[in-house]
């Protein structure tokens, strides 16, 4: 096999992993957890009740949220370790699968989550979470590794469009599903088989990527954890030499936050808020999945024309639309919520997958995973503020409509942030060499 033969059968190992794995965000995160999670937390205190966590009272609603906040807080650490890790040892292929599989079997495991054991459904999601997030950071940093600097964003794109199909294919297995049995049980197969789907899909990438991808051949097995946390000291003290790309991260950061919270809490507004129906709201979702692979690829044609910054910008744009649109639907009107569904899906894919190839660009070469362990804090899901405000806005006020309202913020501050970032100069400044339009 010629070296282009075995970079395209690589690139089709990762893409194969993006479309395994995205069973999580888009079955177990959005569809199902948020809504299943705040049915047992209510199965046991009743809607208005409050559960405790470490004496602290939460109110049902807000019980998903707060899990995702407390998950994150953990990634902060975690996940940079992971990537310090991942690049010394080069073992990225085997990290991005053990993890990923940890985070499966928890899934699997949800199946047992049934009447008001609220907390065995929040312990196994947080679990969930850890494993998806700290294994899609090893992914995100084979980025660099299977793409040139001209047919990145091409390839960031791709691997997202991919990875959509994937989680709506499951997802139309679901509402098939949906059509004859229950609720509850439908929840607790559908999160059951997202695991399923995420571990046999993901077997063949062990024979299509290499064993090592980059690294240093130097790290003892015994020693891995121990320079994990050096080098993340290392890592936080370099990155301070980069202040554009601390810029960029920052703005992302903020921005992503908002559109993670949206996706995540979608389908808990669309059925406690707008009262829709199973059917509607695995429709709704289901649409998204299919035309963000369009959508996805739009966007990524578009940034070869005009550059990724200026679309990742109009896609904002449309996000803060779609929290607008939002806060208007009407109860029970299923073909508003569709229409939502399709432009939360335009500008899904491609904010996301535009948004990674830039800043895989701003980082040097040699230390991709942990720089991506930084950029996954928010990209994993969500990050820790938006569902905080979320979950505080719910709680105090009681309505998931200026729950969502309060997201608006992440928009217009990421916007602004972002505009400010001179692309080029970020690039370059961090060694490498910067595409045609940025």
């Amino acid at each position: 096999m010629t070296a282009t033969g075995e970079l395209v059968q690589q690139r089709r190992g990762w893409y194969l992993y993006g479309w395994a794995s995205h069973t999580f965000p888009t079955i177990v995160t959005t569809v199902f957890m948020s809504r299943y999670l705040t049915s047992v937390a209510e199965n046991a205190v009743g809607k208005h009740g409050r559960v405790h966590v470490a004496g602290i009272p939460i109110a049902p609603g807000s019980l998903f949220a707060y899990t995702v906040t407390a998950s994150t807080v953990l990634l902060v650490l975690l996940m940079p370790v992971v990537g310090a890790i991942a690049d010394r040892t080069g073992r990225k292929r085997d990290l991005m699968l053990g993890f990923g599989w940890f985070g499966a079997t928890a899934c699997i495991a949800m199946f047992a989550v049934t009447g008001s054991n609220w907390q065995l459904g929040a312990i196994l999601y947080a679990l969930a979470f850890l494993g998806y997030s700290c294994s899609i950071v090893v992914s995100h940093s084979l980025l660099v590794d299977l793409s040139t600097v001209e047919d990145r964003d091409r390839a960031s794109s791709v691997g997202w469009a991919i990875a959509y199909i994937g989680g709506g294919i499951l997802l139309a297995a679901d509402f098939v599903l949906s059509l004859f049995i229950g609720k509850e049980l439908l929840a607790r197969v559908a999160l059951c088989t997202a695991g399923i789907w995420w571990i046999l899909f993901s077997l063949p990438v062990r024979r299509w990527l290499p064993a090592r991808i980059g690294g240093v051949d130097a790290a003892r097995r015994g020693a891995m954890v121990t320079e994990g946390f050096r080098q993340l000291a290392r890592t936080i003290r370099h990155i301070r030499t980069f202040p554009l790309t601390l810029a960029f991260l920052g703005a992302f950061l903020i921005y992503n936050d908002g559109i993670q919270t949206v996706t995540t809490v979608a389908a808990q507004y669309g059925d406690k808020e707008l009262q829709l129906s199973d059917t509607v709201l695995l429709l709704g979702i289901l649409l998204v999945q299919f035309v963000a692979y369009f959508g996805a690829l739009w966007l990524g044609r578009l940034a070869e024309r005009f550059g990724a910054k200026r679309v990742v910008l109009g896609s904002l744009v449309g996000w803060l639309a779609a929290v607008g649109i939002g806060y208007e639907l009407a109860v029970g009107v299923a073909w508003q919520f569709f229409a939502l569904a399709i432009l939360i899906a335009i500008v899904l894919g491609g904010s996301q997958a535009l948004s990674r190839s830039m800043f895989s660009r701003m980082i040097p070469r040699g230390a991709e995973a942990e720089y991506f362990g930084f950029y996954e804090i928010s990209n994993s899901g969500t990050s820790w503020l938006g569902p905080l405000v979320f979950g505080l806005a719910y709680q105090n006020t009681g309505n998931y409509r200026s729950a969502l309202v309060s997201l608006v913020v992440f928009f217009v501050v990421g916007f602004v942030l972002l505009a400010l970032v001179p692309v080029r100069r970020a690039i370059e400044a961090a060694g490498n060499v910067a595409p045609a339009k940025v």
